[in-house]
This record gives structure tokens, sequence and C-alpha cells, in this order.
């Protein structure tokens, strides 16, 4: 290597190590930032977490020499100061408010389900105030959380008993660890599910203690091939709802009816996960047909477990019904407590109950309802507005057209169901399906790319009036 070479090299490294010396301590900041008047609404530590984070970012910039201008260190400070206050500026909470437009309508990556009103109302209710979570209002003595939910739910479900946890995921792994943990629980090898998450089921009952016995093939199982896998290891029959796939062709499959008759010969209760659960015919409203709990249990179900923010259209929850003993062995599981719902949740839920059992118009009142049963006239009704809106907003050379699209229920809930919809197809002659996309995001509008051009889906879209609000002209 050349001399000069090596010289400049050295020289650039010490111009770096004296820049890195420069630079002023965090207390030196803390205090001119404290001074600062666009900083004073601050508490201190969130401001020691922002001059932290930008002076990491100034001595890396040193140290790949995207900086290389020494300064004096009170301009350092300034420096560091400013740019805490332009990041304070645009520190944003973390979820922000966005339009769904992916014809997905209950999308696990956007929150699922949106809450009735009087849900979002119990919420709000819990959240500013004490509440009788475990308290008895009658006796002053403690209370059980699960009685907040625990009587509409077995109305609705036909249950002796009923207890509540954070997710589906949980209600599964709580059960049969109550149930079946050391012991043999059998199902079928074609329900052997992974849903979004990796949340693959061999893994799960792993996890929960139970010991995994596969019966039959990918696409056929026989009652015979349940009765002759029981044994004396045997705690469960388990079925499992596909819920995100379906296999067609030459199949067959055992019947809850068949397994429930199996079990009770040999004395083995049957445990069914239904996933994302219907509380209600959903033929009734234009949707495909789910298994009901309420017939589930009235099959001979012990034990079946459902989502509350699925097709029920509540809070992310997992419900757990059937026999009162059943229940009430996994609500003595050591693990309820680490699986328990909070307050919010609750409150949302028994709100969603209610109205499951109280209102006159329960497609009015829940929006999950509302929005999976509209149909594709209702959609195509608004088209013409949004079109004009979406048009209007995004200015000469964008091409916006009205066109038949395809919604999903989503959440791994009716996976081959499609449901007729109306989209907004946006093209640009010098722009990409991606780079639209990418505007539409930096909007809050989430939509979806098909066919090499991006759609917006009016499914779940019912004020047009929501792109005027958040759609600016790029």
């Amino acid at each position: 290597m050349p001399k000069h070479s090596r010289k400049n090299r050295d020289a650039d490294a010490d111009k770096r190590a004296e820049s890195i010396r420069a630079l002023p301590q965090i207390d030196e900041c803390l205090r001119a930032a404290e001074a600062n008047p666009e900083l004073a609404r601050f508490g201190r530590s969130y401001l020691k977490v922002m001059l932290q984070r930008a002076q990491a970012e100034l001595r890396a910039a040193i140290l790949s020499g995207r900086d290389t201008h020494p300064r004096a260190r009170d301009t350092l400070i300034d420096a560091i100061v400013r740019e805490v206050a332009r990041a304070a500026a645009a520190d944003e909470p973390v979820l922000e408010p966005v339009v769904n437009a992916t014809g997905v309508v209950l999308h696990t990556n956007l929150g699922r389900a949106i809450l009735a009103e009087p849900a979002i109302e119990a919420v709000e209710m819990a959240a500013r105030s004490a509440v009788n979570l475990e308290y008895d209002l009658e006796t002053g003595g403690r209370g059980d959380r699960d009685s907040i939910v625990e009587d509409e739910i077995c109305a609705l479900t036909g249950a002796e008993g009923a207890t509540v946890v954070n997710n589906n995921a949980a209600a599964v792994v709580l059960a049969l660890n109550s149930l079946a943990e050391g012991r043999e629980v059998i199902v079928s090898r074609g329900e052997m599910i992974e849903i979004g998450g990796s949340f693959r089921l061999p893994d799960v009952m792993a996890k929960s203690g139970a010991i995994l016995r596969e019966v039959g093939t990918t696409n056929r199982t026989h009652p015979r091939d349940y009765a002759d896998a029981i044994g004396t290891e045997t705690a469960l029959l388990l079925k499992v709802h596909p819920s995100n796939y379906r296999v067609v062709g030459f199949t067959s499959e055992v019947t809850l009816e068949d397994l429930v008759e199996i079990g009770r010969a040999r004395g083995i209760d049957v445990m069914e996960d239904l996933g994302a659960g219907a509380l209600i015919d959903l033929t009734e409203y234009g949707i495909p047909r789910e298994p009901i709990v309420r017939e589930r249990i009235a099959a001979g179900a012990a034990v079946v477990t459902f989502s509350g923010d699925k097709l029920l259209g509540g809070p992310q929850a997992g419900v757990i019904v059937g026999r009162r003993a059943a229940i009430e062995r996994i609500k003595r599981n050591p693990l309820k407590r680490a699986l328990r719902c909070d307050k919010l949740t609750l409150a949302a839920l028994a709100a969603t109950m209610r109205l499951y059992l109280r209102s006159r118009d329960l497609r009015k009142e829940l929006p999950t309802l509302r929005i999976l049963g509209r149909s594709a006239s209702e959609i195509a009704s608004i088209a013409p507005r949004a079109r004009e809106i979406v048009a209007e907003r995004l200015g000469a050379g964008y091409i916006v057209e009205i066109v038949d699209a395809s919604s999903q229920v989503g959440s791994g809930a009716m996976p081959v169901e499609e449901l007729k919809s109306v989209a907004l197809r946006v093209t640009h002659p010098e722009k990409s399906a991606s780079a639209i996309t990418a505007m539409f995001r930096r909007a809050r509008i989430i939509g979806r790319v098909l066919d090499d051009s991006f759609h917006l889906d009016l499914r779940t879209i019912e004020d047009p009036a929501v792109f005027a609000v958040k759609l600016e002209t790029d």
C-alpha cells in the first residue's frame, strides 16, 4: 500500500477518534434539553432515552465517515438536542388507526374484529374506573372474574360451565394440560393443523404435556381408527376444525357425533377445537355456515374451545365451554392464572355476549356480522362515490376503476369461501403497483395488489368519506 494512502487513512481514523472523544456526556445534553422550551412537556426518563438514541446515531455517522466535520462541544450539544426535539415532535403512538381495504375482514395483522359500540363503552368504563373484577358486591368477599361472562356464555352455548383465557391457542393448551397431561390424546392426522404465527397442533400438544396419538391418514380417517387406538393411557379424543384449509377429493372424516359415541362406549371424553367459533347460524345473514358452538355441546362434546375475536366479533380471547366437571378442573389449573384475561378484555367480551342475548337487530349492532353480511349490490352502491373521492384526491394521471372483487373472512375462518365484493382498481402509467401501494400505506390506507395493480376492496368501507380524510395527493 502506498505510504500516502496509509497516511490519509491514519489521519481519517485520528479525526474520527477525535470527533468521538468530543461527544458530550448525556448529562450535559440532558441539562440543555430540559432548558429547551420545545421539550419542557417531556419527562426526564423519556428525554434521556431520546438523547441516547440521538447520540448513538451521531456516533455511528462519525464512525462510518458520514459525518466528517469536527465540531465544538456546545455545537454538538445543540445538534443533539435539536435532533431530539425533531424526533419527539414526530414520535407517534405505535398503534395507529388504518383503513382496512384489503378484502380480508378479520385481518390478523390489522387487529381482527372491530368491537361493537357497547363493547367500546364497556372498555372505556373499565379503563377509567375501579371495577368489581374479583369482588362480590353482595357479600364483600372475593369474587371470580369468570362470573363476569360465564352466565351469558352458558346461555348462548348450552354449556354447563365456561371460562375465558387470552386467546384460543391458550384455551387449547390449558384444556389439554388440565385434562390430559402425561396421557394420550387421539387426533386424526387430517386435523393436524398449522395456522398463522406457526401455531402447530403437535407443538401445542407437546407443550401442554399431553401425548399425541395420530390416527388415520391425511385425507381419510374412519371411526375404527379411533376405536382401535384407545388404550389405558387414553385421556381424550380430540377433534380439530380445519380453520384455514380444506382437504378435498377422496376424503373421509369422523363426525363429532360418531366420535362422542366411540368415546362414550369406552368412557373417554371428546374435546373439540372450533377455532373461529360461531354462536349463531350465519346463513341467516348471507354468510356461509360454520359449526355452531351450541350444536357441538348438544352433540356431546365435553369441552369446546373457540376464539372471541373472529366470527364472534369480540375482543381477543379464548373461550372454553363444556361440562361442569371438566370446566372446574380447567379453572383449578395453576396455568389458568398465567393465561387469564384482564378487566378490559372481560368488559368487552361481556358486552359482546350481551348483544348476542339481547339485541333485536344483531347485524346492525355487531360490526363483524354487518361487514361480513354486506351484499355485493350494497357495496356497489357506494362505489361511484368512493371512486370520485379517490380520483379527485389522487389527481391527474391516476386511473381509478370500479371492478368486481372477492373478499375473504380472514383469520383462518372459512378459508375456501369467497364473499362477492366490489373494489377500486388504481393504476398509473408511470408508477408500479408497489409504488402506489406504498403511497396509500403512507396515508394509512391498506389495500392489496392483484394482477399487478393496486386494489381497494370496499367491503369494509361503510363510508367512502374515509378516503377523503386519510388520502393526500402524492
